[in-house]
């Protein structure tokens, strides 16, 4: 693979190159495509060990939906981390304009996560991007994220 920074994939070694997050919070495993600035596709394998499911629910363990919109945060980090302008900067997270839950997403599940740049203000480092999370082909999420690079 290389780089991903021409539209191409990126590695989880060449994710944690770009976002500043480590496990357990680290919720991107691979870049499916990446074009900076623009949008990205990205994937994440949810793990039936993950401490959380011991509380979330016993006997009917769910992904929690602060997760979900986790995930699309840190989609949301790459498109804007991968720009040039905004590389080793911190992604400050702004807000949740919306999220809408359509699927349980559940342990073993591998996540689908797309985010598009719906708008950026670059003289202030904000941007918003349109997310959408897909389960085994179907809509399990969608959210709009505004984040800060700092």
């Amino acid at each position: 693979m290389n780089s991903g920074r021409d539209g191409s994939a990126l590695t989880h070694a060449q994710v944690m190159e770009i976002l500043p997050h480590r496990d357990p919070m680290l919720l991107i495993d691979e870049v499916r495509e990446l074009v900076p600035g623009q949008r990205v596709e990205a994937t994440f394998w949810v793990d039936p060990a993950r401490e959380i499911f011991q509380g979330h629910f016993p006997g009917d363990p769910v992904f929690p939906g602060v997760y979900t919109v986790e995930c699309t945060a840190q989609a949301t980090d790459l498109v804007l981390m991968s720009k040039p302008i905004y590389a080793g900067k911190a992604p400050l997270f702004l807000g949740i304009n919306s999220a809408r839950f359509y699927k349980k997403i559940l342990p073993g599940d591998t996540l689908e996560i797309r985010a598009e740049l719906l708008s950026e203000r670059a003289e202030k480092a904000i941007a918003t991007c349109k997310c959408a999370v897909y389960t085994a082909g179907d809509l399990a999420a969608e959210t709009e994220v505004t984040i800060a690079m700092r």
